[in-house]
């Protein structure tokens, strides 16, 4: 099953995997921008031209990288080709671009992070799946009846754990006693989606390795994890403030 999945969806024919997803979560952040009485055609704008600065940013960082080898040939910026692409610049871009665009567009900043989450955890899904198909990461040696043998031995499905752990995040999303108030959600999703990489980091076998043998996603995920439970915590006692002080304002009947 998982070789016949892997030769239909082989690269790039992964990709529609990710923009399935996409459209997906694209749905679904519709329906809780009216729930947050959120401009759903601003939020569609948003992602949009978030997307766009993504692609476009990736490849415009990837030629400054490598700006001799573009110089030489300028046309190469349009090849479709998804190695020529830094993955790093193309976040930096589409966060600048989303940014300034919900400024403009008079988003409320928590309330819209909250609105593009049920995009964020689809997208996840996608791109486990996208894994997957490609077969480019691998975990380490194990001996587990549930192994997949790559590389010559038997090792962790690290792709099969993060797309389980995607889902599961994805489904506790929409679970009904969830704190509802501005950026619990995203919060919530950041946190659990810092430890499930923080656990899995664990098996995989293609880490960056620093300061010895420490491994780098596992540093970004304790930040990450971190700072959303210092942001949690802060906007939960702003919730409070503003609560204490409409209940004071509030003429007694």
């Amino acid at each position: 099953m998982l070789a016949l999945f892997r030769n239909f969806f082989a690269p790039p024919r992964d990709l529609i995997l990710v923009v399935l997803a996409a459209w997906l979560g694209l749905s679904l952040s519709e329906r809780r921008a009216t729930r947050y009485n959120l401009n759903k055609d601003a939020i569609d704008n948003l992602i949009l031209f978030g997307f766009v600065a993504y692609v476009m940013g990736g490849r415009v960082f990837y030629a400054l990288e490598h700006l001799p080898d573009f110089a030489q040939s300028p046309l190469s910026l349009i090849s479709f080709s998804i190695d020529l692409f830094d993955p790093i610049g193309a976040l930096a871009a589409a966060l600048i671009v989303a940014f300034v665009f919900g400024r403009r567009a008079n988003l409320p900043f928590w309330r819209t992070l909250d609105t593009l989450t049920p995009f964020f955890a689809a997208l996840a899904i996608g791109m486990g799946l996208s894994h997957i198909a490609e077969n480019r990461i691998f975990g380490t040696p194990a001996n587990v009846p549930w192994g997949i043998y790559t590389l010559d031995q038997t090792r962790h499905p690290i792709q099969i754990y993060e797309l389980l752990a995607s889902l599961l995040i994805f489904g506790l999303l929409w679970l009904p006693n969830l704190d509802s108030s501005p950026g619990s959600l995203f919060l919530t999703f950041t946190a659990l989606t810092a430890a499930a990489q923080l656990f899995f980091e664990a098996f995989h076998g293609d880490s960056t390795l620093v300061f010895g043998d420490f491994r780098l996603n596992q540093i970004l995920a304790w930040i990450v994890l971190a700072t959303a439970f210092v942001l949690y915590e802060w906007l939960r006692t702003i919730h409070e403030q503003e609560s204490n002080v409409l209940d004071r304002s509030t003429p007694r009947q």
